[in-house]
Order: C-alpha cells, then sequence, then structure tokens
C-alpha cells in the first residue's frame, strides 16, 4: 500500500501542474484568438471542436450513456465550463488584458468552493467566509482602481465576474458528477450535450476574413487544450492524488497567466495586479484549507477518470 500511495502521489502531482500549465495559457491564447474571429465563434467554435473530439473518445472508451438525471446536471456543467466561461471571458478578451483577466480570474478556486457548499448544503467554518471575503474585495478593489494595467473598469470586469461565477459552477456539479460518470467522461459528455447549441451558433458566427496564422494557432489551442485536453490532464492528478492535495496547484495558475502575458502579448504586469493576486492566493489557500478541514470525508475521495 505504501508504494502504491508513493507511485500516485507524484504521478498525481505531475499529472496536476500539466493541467494547470496548459489552463494558464488559455487567457492568452482567448485574446490572440478574438483579435481575428468574433468572439462568440471562439467561445462556441473551440467547444465544437472538442465535441467532435469528445464523440470520438466516448466511443473508443465504450462509455455508457448518461440517465436522464445525469443529462440534468451535465447541462448545469455545460453552463459553466462549455459556454458561460469560454463566452465571457472571450466578450471580456476583446477590449481588456489578458493580465488584468487572470487577477479577476484567480478568485475561481474560491468561487468553486463556495458552490460546492452551497450545493453539499455544508456548514463551513467562519473563517471559510472572511478568507472568500476578503479574496472578494480584493479582487474588486483591483477592477474598481482600474488595475494599474491597460483598460478599466465597465463591462469586460462584469464579464469576467460572470464567467467566475458561471465556471465555479460548472466545476463545482462537474466534480460532483465525475464520482459517478467519470472525471474525463463528464467533460466529453457535457461537451456532447452542448453541441445541438454550438454548432449552429459556430456556422453563424464564422468569419475568417481577419484571421491569420497566430489566430488560428491561438484558437487550435483554446480548443484542443483549454476545452479539452487540459481536463484530461486535470482530472487524471486529481484521481492520482487527491482533491485535497492536487487542488492546491490551481493556485498557480493566475501567477502563470500574468507571466504568459508578459512574455507573449508584451502586456504590462504592475505591481497592483501582481499584489492582488499574491493577496487572492493567500485567500484562496486559506478557503480550501478552512473547507477541507470541515469536510475531509468529502475532499480524500478521488475521482473517477
Amino acid at each position: 500500500m505504501r508504494a502504491k500511495s508513493n507511485v500516485t502521489v507524484p504521478a498525481g502531482v505531475t499529472l496536476g501542474a500539466l493541467g494547470v500549465l496548459g489552463f494558464s495559457f488559455s487567457l492568452p491564447a482567448t485574446r490572440l484568438a478574438v483579435a481575428g474571429l468574433d468572439p462568440w465563434f471562439v467561445a462556441f467554435g473551440r467547444a465544437l471542436v472538442a465535441g467532435v473530439l469528445a464523440i470520438g473518445y466516448l466511443a473508443l472508451s465504450r462509455a455508457p450513456r448518461p440517465s436522464v438525471a445525469q443529462v440534468g446536471r451535465l447541462v448545469v456543467v455545460a453552463a459553466g465550463i462549455v459556454v458561460g466561461f469560454p463566452l465571457f471571458t472571450s466578450l471580456a478578451l476583446t477590449t481588456q488584458t489578458s493580465a488584468h483577466g487572470a487577477v479577476v480570474i484567480a478568485v475561481l478556486p474560491m468561487s468553486t468552493a463556495i458552490w460546492a457548499v452551497l450545493r453539499a448544503s455544508e456548514r463551513p467554518p467562519v473563517a471559510f467566509w472572511l478568507s472568500s471575503g476578503a479574496g472578494l474585495l480584493a479582487v474588486l478593489a483591483f477592477v474598481a482602481t482600474g488595475g494599474g494595467l491597460s483598460g478599466s473598469f465597465g463591462v469586460a470586469d462584469l464579464y469576467l465576474v460572470i464567467a467566475v461565477v458561471l465556471c465555479g459552477l460548472g466545476y463545482a456539479e462537474g466534480g460532483a458528477l465525475s464520482r459517478e460518470l467519470g472525471g474525463a467522461r463528464t467533460v466529453c459528455w457535457a461537451l456532447v450535450v452542448s453541441l445541438p447549441v454550438t454548432i449552429p451558433v459556430s456556422v453563424v458566427t464564422a468569419d475568417f476574413s481577419r484571421a491569420t496564422t497566430v489566430v488560428w494557432l491561438s484558437f487550435g489551442y483554446v480548443a484542443l487544450i483549454s476545452m479539452f485536453l487540459g481536463f484530461f490532464a486535470w482530472y487524471a492528478g486529481l484521481a492520482a492524488g487527491g482533491v485535497a492535495k492536487i487542488g492546491q496547484l490551481q493556485l498557480a495558475q493566475p501567477v502563470l497567466t500574468l507571466l504568459w502575458s508578459a512574455l507573449v502579448l508584451g502586456e504590462d504586469v504592475g505591481w497592483p495586479a501582481l499584489a492582488t493576486a499574491a493577496v487572492v492566493v493567500v485567500c484562496v489557500v486559506l478557503t480550501q484549507r478552512s473547507r477541507v478541514a470541515s469536510t475531509s470525508a468529502a475532499t480524500a475521495e478521488p475521482v473517477r477518470t
């Protein structure tokens, strides 16, 4: 038993880190993609591409069909991670910087934890709500002052907040459903049930007149990595190393996104962004620790793949 643990935990860390690394470039890639493609096409088109790949995976893995009740829950997952988050981040990044978005999106683990608490009717300690409130206030202060980055508070920030709320719901519902269907299959089925929406919207919003090679490479990244393969590595890491332990790796995502924004896009990442990201990371750590302490039995169970 000890030998197995020694193998699975490092494997879980490696896979989880690969997932976070893949997700961390999502905002910069989206920023590049919307420069030459309609933001609605970037959001729904990437889900369409991933949905086709999902059909192939489900067929090859001989995945059983979800029940009617599970389909209803898959719609919730899809509304969060397949439609909601990609759409509202795409809309936001047409006018806002990737670095700015990274700081706002930093509260995503906190949003996920809050949705999980509400969904499971848990009673977390006061420290959970204090930490959540502190992190939220830090982000609100950041966007209210323009964040010290190019761009200022506006509709784009509202889009980012909506993206965080919906994605948190999708992650929480998907995490619960993955214990029944498996992590990879949950994501794949969510992509498949979204096809009746993603196909027509992609067709209507398709305009490739301004698309360059960089734009297509960026679109390919968000379709193949952000919407598909990244989830495979992430859920496999959670299954191998445990949700409570591997989940903490997500704290590095906003920092990595800020790094990519500066290196790849040449965006100005000033001290307000770095300071806010640091505060949010600390608050998320405190939030996760207080929640894990109060629900250790639930979070210790690994996710099926």
